[in-house]
């Protein structure tokens, strides 16, 4: 059950609209430190708050807490103390063997909360008045493209996509600024004709060849839309369909890893991560005890040469 401070902690959370996980502890084998209904929330940079297991647990639940928050859907994580090295993934559940586990198995169901990804709009049409009017029945966050200052955009994680619908007011600038911030759509509404034109003043003004392409116009699928609703609905389309293809651009928090070469264990690097400096390089542990147990082998070998 979670607790009232873990529960007005959530709330900041998505007020914030900072991406985290809920995660449960559903079902426990004994031994175990933790028991059912005990939650944690985990947040995109691997910080914990709330108690879901020992450290070497706490791996395991952060690794693919992250996961969740990349791919945006729920999972059931299991995680047994003996079986095969490989991870098992299965539809909504992944199967992980954690060695340094205390001899029992806990289940943990990871719940991601995400902000819902925005969509910036440029101008004052009847067309981004359809947008605006759709959008969030889609689960989009139609706003002003307002964060662009001097003619730079300083996109959040949330930002899925730029659409300009300006009729020729700061076009370029509000273009090449959503281009360079690396926004993932960037569309313009205009006909072929003005769309081309456009490019070609993009091009005049020192934008790479590779972020124009980059950059699509007329803006949305091609469902020969005519009327400002149908055609909010054709970039709205096309919107969706970038965003459910591959990893999603509005997920923030992916995990950068590291193996454990005591246990072997796949441990995400956090600023709490256990690590040592070794030949040049950095090597990282899931607990104290694995790096103890590196530290007396590396000094055994050197006294053996």
């Amino acid at each position: 059950m979670i607790g009232d401070a873990l529960t007005r902690r959530a709330q900041e959370l998505a007020a914030q609209e900072v991406p985290f996980v809920v995660a449960t502890v559903v079902r426990v084998q004994p031994p175990a430190s933790v028991e059912p209904g005990n939650v944690g929330l985990v947040q995109a940079d691997g910080t914990i708050e709330g108690f879901i297991g020992g450290v070497c647990a706490q791996h395991s639940v952060r690794l693919h807490s992250l996961e969740a928050i990349e791919s945006g859907m729920p999972l059931l994580l299991r995680i047994l103390p003996d079986g095969p090295e490989e991870i098992i993934r299965e539809d909504g559940a992944v199967t992980v063997t954690n060695p340094c586990l205390s001899g029992g198995a806990i289940e943990v169901f990871l719940e991601p909360v995400l902000p819902a990804p925005r969509v910036l709009v440029a101008g004052d049409s009847p067309i981004v008045a359809a947008l605006r009017s759709l959008g969030p029945e889609v689960g989009l966050k139609v706003v002003a493209a307002q964060d662009i200052t001097d003619g730079v955009l300083t996109p959040t994680g949330a930002d899925l996509a730029l659409v300009v619908a300006a009729h020729g007011n700061d076009e370029i600038a509000t273009l090449r600024a959503g281009l360079e911030a690396g926004v993932r759509y960037v569309g313009l509404v205009a006909s072929r004709k003005r769309g081309a034109s456009v490019i070609e003043e993009l091009r005049a003004d020192g934008v790479g060849e590779e972020l124009l392409d980059a950059l699509e116009t007329p803006a949305g699928l091609d469902i020969g839309a005519r009327t400002p609703a149908e055609v909010a609905l054709a970039i709205l389309g096309r919107i969706i369909e970038l965003r459910r293809s591959g990893s999603d651009p509005d997920r923030t928090g992916t995990a950068v890893t590291a193996v454990d070469p005591i246990c072997g264990m796949t441990v995400v690097i956090a600023a709490d991560t256990p690590s040592l400096e070794h030949d040049g390089g950095t090597v990282y542990f899931c607990c104290a005890g694995c790096r103890r147990k590196f530290e007396e082998r590396r000094e055994l070998a050197r006294s053996d040469r």
